[in-house]
């Protein structure tokens, strides 16, 4: 009976366990392996999920739904209406006196009309002549060509704060790499005093000296990776993924000098590819076209009308006897404002000052946009020099470091001068990530203000 027990058991445990979701019964190892991003590939993920990209594409779709709005004034337009009337007092039709239908003395009232009367109604129309039509669809289409603009120029901020980001995680990671370093030679250091004060070669002030140092740096290197983990979740966040996401950065931290030829072209082709000058340009067309629209108020409109009717009045509900009588009617309709308090010499005015307001917020830009270009290449200059020094920096500090370490321990050389050497090396180090995320950042946002992809 027992062997039977454990048979039922495993069966039972079995299919439970084949009941269960798939989840609970085996670990997908995918799930913990981190998200390898290099520089284009989280470009491309965030040009997938940035939510302001996502708003500035639905913004395209809008637009061509704009341009069939504005196509719809040339089409004909068609109409279908009916209403029912129930009369508790109906129409009266008022008969004068001493005449052949009253022949009393006083006014009498007759009652006209059914309790119920329906009517049907079924138009047409079609705009004939109208200068508003033809400047709302300018203004439509060049509104589509505007809204391309502004997707082109989300994703253009947005491929910026990628890279800001992204490069922001390969400076703290050289920075937690530093000061990781600094406390493995303040660790070495330590424990080397410790040892010798051990054995009676070194002095009490020496040992306290050490550990005050050791206890100085742990706090820069927890400092460093807090701040490694602050930027990794910025970048998450312009990516769109999940804070928990694991994730690893594989990228490029170096100089790289920009070609001279690159330079003067993105200077020469600024004003016309950068993306916010494209759309203030449009903006402005936009304002120009719509000066016509408001001065196309001084012009009449032109249109067809059609009605076709079906009416019937009756005391009863008795549909299959109704009698329905019909009407049938083609005009043509004009509309047009001989005086409207000067309105839309006021509203042509209005339009005007918008569209100058435009014009000007366009030149300021394009100064900006200049200073722009000239403030990049300017802190490139400045970083480019401050990495050529800190290479040379770095190279001295650790020969430095090297040396100390050897004549502390050989008793030549004291305990401030190793770490004064390893204050510097950290330093150093610290010094020229800086300098290359410098560089690397204004590389980027003069790649923004040029309007180049690159």
């Amino acid at each position: 009976m027992t062997k039977n027990f454990c048979r039922i058991a495993r069966v039972i445990l079995f299919a439970v366990l084949m009941l269960l979701p798939f989840g609970t019964r085996a670990q997908d190892p995918s799930q913990d392996q981190p998200v390898v991003l290099t520089l284009d590939k989280a470009i491309t993920m965030a040009l997938e999920q940035n939510r302001d990209v996502l708003i500035a594409d639905q913004d395209r779709h809008k637009a061509e739904a704009q341009i069939g709005e504005a196509r719809s004034g040339a089409f004909p337009q068609f109409y279908i209406n009916g209403s029912y009337s129930r009369f508790f007092l109906k129409q009266v039709l008022f008969l004068p006196p001493n005449s052949m239908i009253n022949p009393t003395n006083q006014t009498q009232a007759m009652e006209i009309g059914s309790d119920n009367a329906y009517i049907g109604t079924a138009q047409i129309s079609q705009t004939l002549f109208s200068k508003k039509l033809g400047a709302a669809l300018d203004i439509a289409e060049t509104y589509q060509e505007y809204s391309e603009q502004a997707f082109r120029g989300a994703k253009e901020d947005v491929t910026l704060q990628v890279k800001k980001a992204f490069y922001a995680v390969l400076l703290a990671e050289k920075l937690v790499q530093a000061n990781r370093q600094g406390l493995d030679v303040v660790k070495a250091n330590f424990e080397n005093v410790q040892s010798q004060f051990r054995h009676g070669t070194a002095a009490e002030f020496d040992l306290l000296r050490a550990e005050v140092q050791l206890a100085n740096t742990e706090p820069l290197l927890t400092s460093a990776e807090n701040g490694l983990l602050l930027a990794a979740n910025a970048l998450k966040s312009i990516l769109a993924l999940p804070l928990e996401t694991p994730m690893k950065i594989e990228g490029s931290f170096t100089f790289q000098e920009m070609d001279s030829i690159l330079l003067n072209e993105g200077r020469r082709n600024a004003l016309t590819a950068n993306p916010i000058l494209t759309q203030l340009s449009l903006q402005e067309s936009m304002l120009e076209k719509n000066i016509s629209i408001e001065k196309a108020n001084y012009w009449p409109s032109l249109g067809l009308v059609g009605n076709y009717q079906w009416l019937t009045q009756t005391n009863t509900f008795k549909f299959s006897d109704y009698f329905w009588a019909k009407m049938l009617s083609v005009g043509i309709s004009i509309q047009w404002s001989i005086f409207d308090g000067f309105r839309t010499s006021a509203r042509v005015e209005q339009a005007a000052v918008d569209k100058h307001k435009i014009h000007y917020a366009r030149l300021k830009a394009e100064e900006g946009i200049k200073i722009q270009i000239q403030a990049a290449e300017l802190r490139m200059g400045e970083a480019r020099k401050r990495i050529a020094g800190q290479e040379k920096n770095i190279e001295q500090a650790e020969k430095a470091v090297r040396i100390a370490q050897t004549r502390y321990k050989s008793g030549v050389g004291t305990q401030l001068e190793l770490l004064d050497t390893q204050v510097a090396m950290t330093r150093a180090q610290t010094n020229y990530a800086q300098a290359i995320y410098d560089f690397l950042v204004a590389r980027a946002e003069w790649q923004y203000a040029v309007g180049s992809p690159a």
